[in-house]
């Protein structure tokens, strides 16, 4: 969050599995359509949270899979650990919180003795958090019956049942909303409470997070019965709250559009973006090159000489580009390299998106931009932390010149001896 001077404009709160992340989208055009809009528009001013019942472990696994940004704070294991930034710091606050009549071992006693619960894998079992697998038809009468056993021991607890699979048992103080919450009221003591809020759900442990005051919502086209019934129950008419035309990633931009929260038309969907229009500030600068990157070396842009021109005019003739081998290159030899790879993934899977930008001032007119640039192609995934140099040029102060690009590999994600990294 240290992008933040002040109050953030927008803070989008997103669960996860069909919600953000579409797993029936396998080329996942959504979600990238969404990273695309988020790294251009809302990065440097606005927070993003992601809220989920996965645990640390498996929302990790989830990353590597998917192209998912890095949030500003991850909300997991239903609300029961907050995290800040990529390393994941952990809040240990929220947790000293929980432990009000919270038993765990308790709670393990008592749910041994339901036969029609099945425990989830140990990953998913937290220090605030036992989860099950119980069966929909006996759902409504076990959790019935457990929260009278539970009651007995003066236990103030919280039993979620979701995805018609799902039962999940948490403090009382907890759960996505709580943690959401708690949130919100540290980021104002600290001057960045948001100017609005956007939750984003699709399932019934999403529920509270649409209950907080003064938020906006969104319940994907694709958002399960449990929650529409909620909705109808608890908030029908509101107009704060819509049920999206559009499915996973896609409804959340349609919320942003419907609420009036933002620029709302992600890049990906503006044809010809990279090379015509006025580009608005460095990491849309950023977002617009690697697109058109993408869309080059997939044939999905002309070869034509308006393309051959655009590239020309970005690296600067005298600059130099450092390839994550070390290796110093002048930039005129990159452009080369990039006109020449036309339509070399044509019909393959090959995707290119940026995170984690960030925009500092050198010098009026100069620019130093910090991003992720990540590489889809085909299974392999790859990833380079880069800096770029960029100046306004002179003749056309809206538009930028790269002088200076610098990249390293990420951890895990470096050189393939058979796969070319070219920026």
């Amino acid at each position: 969050m240290d992008q933040l001077n002040g109050s953030a404009n927008l803070m989008t709160v997103s669960d996860l599995d069909y919600t953000m992340v579409d797993h029936d989208d396998p080329e996942n055009l959504a979600l990238l359509r969404f990273d695309a809009l988020w790294e251009a528009y809302y990065r440097d001013n606005s927070l993003l949270v992601f809220s989920t019942g996965r645990s640390p472990t498996i929302y990790r696994e989830l990353r590597k899979q998917k192209p998912l940004l890095t949030p500003d704070i991850a909300i997991m294991s239903l609300g029961t650990e907050i995290t800040y930034g990529e390393s994941m710091v952990p809040d240990d606050s929220w947790e000293h919180y929980l432990n009000h009549k919270w038993n765990r071992d308790i709670v393990l006693e008592e749910t041994a003795n339901f036969p029609e619960l099945v425990l989830q894998s140990e990953t998913e079992q937290r220090p605030y958090k036992v989860s099950f697998y119980l069966d929909k038809m006996k759902a409504s009468k076990v959790m019935q019956a457990l929260s009278r056993c539970l009651e007995k021991h003066r236990l103030d607890v919280k039993i979620i049942y979701s995805n018609g699979i799902a039962l999940d048992i948490l403090p009382q103080a907890a759960g996505k909303g709580k943690a959401l919450e708690f949130l919100l009221g540290k980021l104002k003591a600290d001057g960045l409470g948001p100017l609005n809020t956007l939750v984003c759900g699709d399932s019934g442990n999403d529920a509270e997070l649409f209950t907080m005051p003064g938020v906006y919502g969104v319940m994907v086209s694709n958002a399960q019965e449990e929650l529409l019934q909620w909705y109808a129950e608890n908030a029908a008419g509101s107009p704060k709250i819509i049920h999206a035309t559009e499915r996973c990633a896609d409804g959340i931009i349609q919320a942003i559009d419907k609420f009036s929260l933002g620029p709302n038309v992600s890049p990906r969907d503006i044809r010809d973006s990279m090379y015509n229009g006025k580009v608005l500030r460095p990491c849309h600068e950023v977002v617009m090159f690697y697109l058109f990157y993408e869309k080059w070396r997939r044939a999905e842009v002309e070869n034509s000489e308006q393309c051959v021109q655009y590239l020309r005019s970005i690296m600067h003739s005298t600059g130099n580009f450092v390839h994550p081998s070390g290796v110093d290159q002048p930039m005129h030899q990159l452009t080369d390299t990039i006109l020449n790879l036309f339509g070399d993934n044509k019909g393959v899977e090959f995707r290119v998106w940026v995170d984690r930008t960030s925009t500092s001032m050198v010098s009026p007119g100069s620019w130093q931009v910090k991003f992720n640039k990540w590489e889809l192609s085909g299974n392999e995934l790859r990833c380079c932390s880069t800096k770029v140099l960029m100046n306004s040029k002179i003749d056309a102060p809206d538009q930028f010149s790269w002088m200076h690009i610098h990249q390293t590999w990420v951890d895990c994600y470096g050189e393939k001896d058979d796969m070319p990294w070219v920026i």
